[in-house]
């Protein structure tokens, strides 16, 4: 049966992340890990579950904006929960301006979303988080009120910090602080300057008086520990801070020891750039070797049509459509969306395995035509549009770049090659053991390589 034109629309949207314990979501969920070099989720999931249950882990998973990592996180989230674990899970681009980041931003943002997690635990001999907010609190001018706080701040309102007894209200203090730092940069600067140099007794603070006794009630209760999942840090822009380092390297390098001490299982999502910068050795001394999340392969590294990716991008594409069908079904009703299969692959190719990218290209698709079947032609014009978006903004040098990748299927540590990366003109792919990089199909066949 033909579905809803609206439904599939819908259910093709690029922006949300799948979320695998949502009953729907689950059919959409389609697993790539067999082309995509290996299970990285469960490797993850083993590190902190298998090897290390009792000590404190760090690990960065990376990969192009848009190719599944929040889905796999997501993931990852609800199998260390069925584990046993109790997992905080947050996209880091609420709660930061991801354009002016420090590290005490980060780390009272985890703090604060951890503390929210865990409000029926009551927490006590919190004297010294008290202590450096209440610093920070007189440096925004606040007025301390016994254990009340409030921070009188020019148009936005006040941020208060709460507490009653012993028991000090981190969710409630700190998340209010953390909101309106976001909107502010001003109030961000007298924060940084004030905590920056305490960054180490912050860190202590937090793993003595929240992390650590968290812990501990936690495997009162039956559980075994606590996992942070800090995502969307992937997203941090790369504009220089005042000391000239760019911001991506000044918060996993220069300041990536103070994000590895928090005292429970943590993962970061890492700009996918910074494994090509020069400053990635030093990123490997502070981490281990970032997990990479390549593209689903289109074509196998000698050109040929990678079968086993393109079939489970199909299936991507028609479970959207045929949640309640198996594969064999989905594959049979083809004819029921698309004009043909051809068209079909036209646009799992053209998308060269970019998740996100492919269900923009469909979803705007769907938007042009409003009926079934779709149309190759109507295809090819969104086609059009999208690759002269994209090559509008090429240069000359960059385009010489990229003839470069066509030839060689690689890339290195040129800061021109990190710009190709994080524009996603270029593509890392990974199957059998083999790491290879291709141009985006949607540049490739632009008529200028």
């Amino acid at each position: 049966m033909t579905p809803d034109i609206r439904e599939f629309y819908r259910a093709t949207e690029p922006g949300p992340a799948l979320v695998c314990t949502d009953p729907q979501d689950r059919k959409y969920y389609i697993d790539f890990s067999t082309v995509r070099g290996g299970e990285i989720i469960d490797k993850l999931k083993n590190k902190i579950t298998f090897f290390m249950p009792d000590r404190p882990t760090c690990a960065l998973f990376t990969g192009h904006i848009g190719c599944g990592k929040s889905t796999e996180l997501l993931r990852l989230k609800m199998e260390l929960e069925k584990a046993g674990f109790h997992v905080v899970y947050f996209a880091s681009s609420e709660d930061l301006e991801l354009t002016d980041v420090d590290i005490v931003d980060v780390l009272l943002a985890i703090a604060s979303r951890i503390s929210e997690s865990l409000e029926t635990i009551q927490l006590t001999q919190t004297s010294k988080l008290k202590d450096l907010l209440q610093g920070a609190s007189r440096i925004l001018n606040a007025d301390i009120q016994g254990f009340k706080t409030k921070f009188p701040i020019p148009t936005v309102g006040e941020v208060g910090i709460s507490g009653q007894g012993d028991n000090f209200t981190l969710s409630l203090g700190i998340g209010e602080i953390t909101a309106k730092l976001k909107q502010d940069a001003s109030l961000r600067q007298k924060l940084n300057q004030f905590l920056g140099p305490q960054k180490q007794q912050l860190l202590d603070a937090i793993n003595q008086e929240l992390i650590e006794p968290a812990i501990m009630k936690l495997k009162a209760q039956g559980k075994h520990g606590l996992v942070a999942i800090v995502d969307n840090l992937d997203r941090l822009d790369n504009s220089p801070k005042p000391s000239g380092t760019p911001q991506q390297e000044n918060l996993f390098v220069d300041q990536g020891e103070y994000l590895t001490k928090l005292n429970c299982h943590l993962v970061y999502t890492l700009p996918l750039a910074l494994k090509f910068s020069n400053s990635y050795g030093m990123l490997t001394q502070r981490f281990e070797d970032p997990k990479v999340l390549p593209m689903v392969p289109v074509r196998s590294q000698d050109g040929k049509e990678h079968q086993a990716g393109m079939a489970l991008l199909r299936q991507m594409v028609l479970a959207r459509a045929f949640p309640d069908l198996d594969e064999q079904q989905r594959l049979d009703a083809i004819s029921l969306i698309f004009d043909s299969p051809d068209t079909l692959d036209r646009l799992c190719q053209i998308s060269g395995g970019h998740v996100r990218d492919l269900l923009k290209l469909l979803n705007t698709w769907i938007m042009e035509e409003m009926k079934f079947p779709l149309h190759r032609q109507t295809l090819e014009k969104v086609i059009q549009s999208c690759q002269q978006d994209m090559t509008m903004p090429i240069s000359d040098q960059e385009w010489e770049l990229l003839r470069q990748v066509k030839v060689s299927q690689k890339v290195n540590d040129d800061t021109g090659y990190q710009h190709l990366i994080r524009s996603r003109f270029v593509f890392e792919y990974r199957d059998n053991g083999k790491v290879w990089f291709e141009v985006n199909p949607m540049i490739a066949e632009s008529g200028e390589m």
